[in-house]
């Protein structure tokens, strides 16, 4: 069901109590059988498990090697960057391109003049803000509650302008408002697929915790796949369910693999956009025949979406762990600070500086001075300027320099992760 963010902030409008009544004494259940959207997991008698067992066991142990692999001081800088990246494809793929510089500019309260250009970055930074909460170990458990499904699409919600919350349903060409975290209560059709009726989606997604709630952990890995489809199937709300699926199995994966949010299937997902929706699409497709599993939806196709997911998770983490490469990411930041001095963008010895961080992991502030042999005062000048372009962070004036890893330099220090953008 595809919506259009009205940008018209002449008249906010409210919804009147009559006006619920009138939706919620409207509400059908149609008495769907919850087990019309099995099978939820591939089970464990399934022709394709051994091949998706043997795929969550890489991608747990990829993912695994690769966050032990990172100095515990790239972490945080690490997992803020890979938001941004997450945010990026997940907007990249709902038709919305908001480059990674623009987010980063949101997230310091600098919003373009242009009001479109704006709304997205406001989309953008309430993303953000929900995966960062989740990142944060607040949501540990929850991924596929019915409570925590809507906590999500709550807090998304929560975070935009009121006027960013209505939506034009494009046949009627009727005003809806999007109430936060709030189950749908009319009938939608998502391309050629009818969602179960609004009354009904309780009932579904209670049996969706109930499957997915309490599995081990290959099933949970498996499950960030198969419930990603399954929660686009029940279609929840009104509008945002592509954002809450991949903000849910984001969490999953999280939960499974203790990834530190140092990777993201987004990017991969998006680089495949139209592999990724045809996948989806055929998981809405019935069972096709007797060998085709025991649910009422085709078992071969959620089992082909699940590979391919693995595969992409896969894929990203490989591809984030060539980026971190400690001498080439070294070589790339250096060459950088070098270009830069050399062109009075940066005061000398600032790569120094740099290199000690990539070395130590930190970096006092009063041994900047003895490493530099520099007064104090033209220490601190330099720590300034590095300050002010985002290359360092600290968590305040007193503690230790950390390296950052700004969007607007992904292209420099982490090529490949995002496009190249015009501005830059």
């Amino acid at each position: 069901m595809n919506f259009i963010y009205l940008h018209d902030i002449i008249q906010i409008m409210t919804i009147s109590a009559e006006d619920k009544k009138e939706d919620i004494a409207g509400t059908v259940d149609r008495g769907e059988v919850v087990f019309s959207m099995e099978p939820l997991l591939i089970g464990e008698d399934s022709r394709h498990r051994s091949e998706l067992t043997d795929l969550a066991v890489d991608l747990a142990g990829k993912s695994a090697g690769f966050k032990r692999s990172l100095p515990q001081s790239l972490l945080g800088a690490l997992a803020d960057l890979v938001r941004a990246m997450n945010c990026y494809y997940s907007n990249l793929i709902e038709g919305h391109d908001t480059h990674p510089v623009d987010i980063e500019r949101a997230l310091k309260n600098d919003y373009s003049a242009d009001p479109e250009k704006r709304d997205l970055q406001l989309e953008a930074a309430a993303h953000i803000a929900v995966q960062r909460w989740i990142d944060e170990g607040n949501f540990r458990g929850r991924a596929v509650t019915t409570d925590g499904i809507r906590d999500i699409h709550r807090r998304f919600c929560q975070h935009l302008p009121e006027y960013m919350l209505w939506i034009e349903e494009p046949d009627t060409k009727e005003r809806l408002r999007v109430v936060p975290g709030e189950l749908r209560l009319r009938d939608v059709k998502v391309g050629r697929h009818v969602a179960v009726s609004p009354g009904a989606v309780p009932r579904f997604l209670a049996h969706f915790e109930k499957m997915f709630g309490k599995v081990g952990k290959t099933d949970a890995i498996l499950a960030a796949a198969a419930g990603h489809h399954r929660l686009l199937w029940i279609h929840p709300f009104l509008d945002g369910n592509g954002r809450v699926t991949r903000l849910m199995s984001h969490a999953m994966l999280s939960d499974a693999l203790d990834t530190g949010a140092v990777w993201s299937a987004a990017r991969g997902l998006a680089r495949n956009d139209g592999a990724y929706k045809e996948h989806l699409a055929q998981c809405d497709l019935p069972r096709r025949n007797d060998l085709d599993g025991r649910g009422s939806l085709s078992e071969e196709a959620l089992a082909s979406f699940t590979r391919f997911f693995l595969e992409t998770c896969i894929d990203q983490v490989n591809f984030m762990e060539s980026l971190m490469q400690p001498d080439r990411l070294r070589t790339r930041i250096l060459l950088w600070a070098e270009e830069e001095i050399r062109v009075n963008k940066l005061p000398p010895k600032a790569g120094a500086v740099l290199e000690a961080i990539l070395y130590r992991g930190e970096l006092p502030r009063g041994d900047v001075a003895g490493l530099l042999g520099l007064t104090p005062r033209h220490a601190r000048r330099i720590v300034s300027e590095l300050l002010g372009r985002g290359v360092l962070s600290s968590k305040g004036p007193r503690d230790p320099l950390l390296l950052a890893f700004p969007a607007a330099l992904a292209s420099r220090w982490m090529p490949g992760l995002f496009p190249e953008h015009a501005d830059e």
